[in-house]
């Protein structure tokens, strides 16, 4: 970690964001965005009614700002407030010119949705919703790719008080029936396909099949994503006839409780059957709009665009935006195709301000030499969030070196389980590589040792929040006592939210995101994150991705790395040596794999996340319980022989 920052805010650019003018506004005492932090954790009630305020929500506040729990995770923020999230959503801006939504899928094929078109197709898809008899707690689903329809379905949903829930199109019928099996929609939206990488998908030859699995779905609506009146299956109906009896119906928004369900997200599930994270609707606005308002510096007019699907958080973080004022811009296919260039010409076209994708995205644009600041005007952009996993501190150079050199670069890090961030950006500070700039407002963040005490920079341990938040889960479907809650956040540090990320404080308080802590290799009774080897391997020119575990070994564990490489590379003994030389360099000794493989491909989530730990099953020859979870199942095949045989050193 250097002491130079890559990029540093000038005044006039500290003046104009909505964090130092709410700072200005509502707490002109305090000096800046770090006693700011402070006064938020220190007057959590307060806080959270000014984000409400300064948000112009829609709906009853109540008069209670906070209701203390026994347990921490028994708190409640604005506990009597009574609201709409859909209204809410819907209201920022309404009657603007301005899109609410953009959409391009991979061909070029666009539409753009204005708020007024908006608001209407949510209408006449409410009205659908209750002629089908949804009430108020019902569950609708929808098996999507990443499209407008989506979103109408996730808003009617809300305005009536149902519980949204989704996943991306790509996933098959057990992945599916898994997520969904366990929720029982009444509802369930479909497309006929999408399209990747140049291809098309067909969706509609499994839905019969997801439909006999889910005896809970009494309608199932087709929306003709491939072509606009596809042969649906019997018993189905499509999107356009179930609107369009019912357009024109007059938006209706059910007053809500603060707590009442908005959607349940599914974790990534590849130890088992994926947990159902409900989430409660005020707690998780107020957490968005907190994040994006004041360390994303979103504002009305913006153009908000991040490469998700509907089965990642981000999805949902995404179409919060809408609250302020943004326009949101949905893209959908492969970002690579027809090069790595695509997502780029977005920020031109779309005259994005906010450009949002995963770390690995960046890391895999700068290994194909791009250099957008060479090619693209980029004059709207004015932030670039990364998150998904740590970004290395070559990727922040990149930025800044071959993307655009006056842009606030925001590693966010959070997670589903929150539907937010534990820390974020702040576009009032300087940015330094490798490092996620803040804490997030509101929540108390720490880095604990094993013993449960707080740690300096540079000391790596837990990740933990110190202090309830307003988007922490309300509970987990089917679990009535709490347990699996009680078990997945807080056994580790009784009344400490623990994360489950490995992580370190720098000296100018930001944090160095490690890898996750169940995945942290811990060789000979030293804890290494995989994220510092990963760092400096796949910066060779060889090396395109990389996978590190920890095998039990000779009644110990040792550090197993597995390398797929570039076209034409193969790993010789140079290339080992190389790798073995550069992390004893530039990381330590205990850094070195005690073996090093060579695999054709490495598994990943459908959102892009290595899967650490079930490559660690495999190898050891244990069943991986849910492979659905997986984008990539078939390349466990490459881990799976090596169980049988003895992995050997090459030292």
């Amino acid at each position: 970690m250097t002491d130079q920052p890559l990029w540093s805010p000038s005044a006039s650019w500290i003046e104009s964001t909505n964090l130092d003018r709410y700072r200005r506004s509502m707490h002109p005492d305090l000096a800046d965005s770090d006693a700011l932090w402070q006064w938020s954790v220190d007057h959590p009630g307060d806080f959270w009614r000014e984000v409400w305020d300064t948000a112009d929500l829609v709906g009853d506040p109540g008069q209670r700002l906070v209701e203390e729990g026994d347990e921490f995770w028994q708190w409640r923020f604005l506990p009597d407030a009574t609201v709409n999230i859909a209204e809410n959503l819907l209201a920022a801006r309404s009657g603007s010119s301005d899109p609410a939504i953009i959409w391009r899928r991979e061909d070029g094929a666009e539409r753009f949705l204005d708020r007024d078109e908006l608001t209407s197709e949510v209408a006449a898809f409410a009205a659908f919703l209750r002629a089908a008899g949804v009430t108020s707690g019902d569950r609708v689903a929808a098996w999507m790719p990443h499209v407008p329809e989506t979103i109408v379905a996730f808003l009617a949903a809300a305005s009536i008080g149902a519980v949204f829930t989704s996943t991306s199109a790509d996933f098959g019928v057990d992945g599916v029936v898994d997520r969904f099996g366990q929720t029982a929609p009444t509802v369930l939206v479909a497309a006929d396909g999408y399209m990747y990488g140049g291809r098309t998908f067909e969706c509609l030859d499994r839905l019969p099949d997801i439909v006999e699995q889910l005896p809970s779905v009494e309608h199932v609506v087709v929306v003709g994503h491939l072509q606009a009146q596809p042969s649906i299956p019997d018993g189905t109906i499509h999107w356009a006839d179930a609107i369009g009896p019912h357009r024109g119906a007059a938006p209706e928004y059910a007053p809500l409780p603060a707590d009442h369900p908005l959607y349940i997200l599914y974790s990534s599930g590849t130890t088992g059957k994926p947990k159902c994270i409900v989430h409660r609707g005020l707690g998780v606005l107020l957490k968005h709009l907190a994040e994006q308002q004041l360390q994303c510096d979103i504002g009305p007019g913006d153009r908000v665009f991040y490469f998700t699907t509907c089965g990642w958080m981000m999805w949902n973080w995404l179409v919060s935006a809408l609250g302020s004022g943004a326009t949101i811009v949905l893209f959908d296919g492969n970002p690579g195709h027809p090069g790595p260039q695509t997502l780029f010409d977005l920020i031109d076209e779309y005259e994005l301000t906010l450009f949002g994708v995963s770390a690995k995205f960046i890391d895999a644009s700068m290994k194909t030499g791009l250099r957008p600041i060479d090619s693209h005007r980029m004059e709207s952009l004015r932030a670039i969030c990364s998150t998904g996993s740590p970004l290395s501190h070559e990727g922040f150079a990149w930025i800044y070196d071959a993307v655009k050199a006056d842009v606030h670069l925001a590693s966010i890090a959070g997670g589903t389980d929150l539907c937010g961030c534990l820390v974020a950006g702040d576009p009032t500070k300087p940015v330094y590589a490798g490092a996620v700039q803040r804490k997030t407002f509101g929540l108390d963040i720490a880095v604990f040792d094993d013993t449960g005490e707080p740690m300096g920079p540079g000391h790596k341990g837990e990740l933990v929040c110190t202090t309830p938040f307003p988007s922490m889960p309300l509970e987990f479907w089917n679990d009535p006592d709490g347990s699996r809650y009680r078990a997945a956040y807080f056994d580790r540090f009784p009344d400490v939210w623990a994360h489950g990320d490995y992580a370190s404080w720098t000296e100018q308080g930001g944090m160095v995101i490690h890898g996750r802590s169940d995945a942290t290799l811990n060789a000979s009774g030293v804890r290494i994150g995989t994220a510092e080897i990963y760092r400096v391997v796949e910066q060779l020119p060889e090396v395109a991705e990389a996978l590190c575990i920890g095998q039990e070994w000779d009644d110990d564990t040792r550090i197993v790395l597995f390398v797929r490489l570039g076209e034409g590379h193969e790993l010789s003994e140079e290339l080992q040596a190389t790798i073995r030389r550069e992390l004893r360099s530039k990381c330590s000794p205990r850094h070195v794999p005690a073996a090093i493989c060579q695999v054709p491909d490495i598994p990943r989530t459908r959102s892009g996340k290595i899967v650490e730990l079930a490559v660690t099953e495999t190898v050891h020859g244990r069943p991986v319980k849910n492979l659905e979870a997986l984008a990539n199942p078939e390349a466990l095949s490459n881990f799976d022989v090596l169980s049988h045989i003895e992995l050997r050193s090459s030292d």
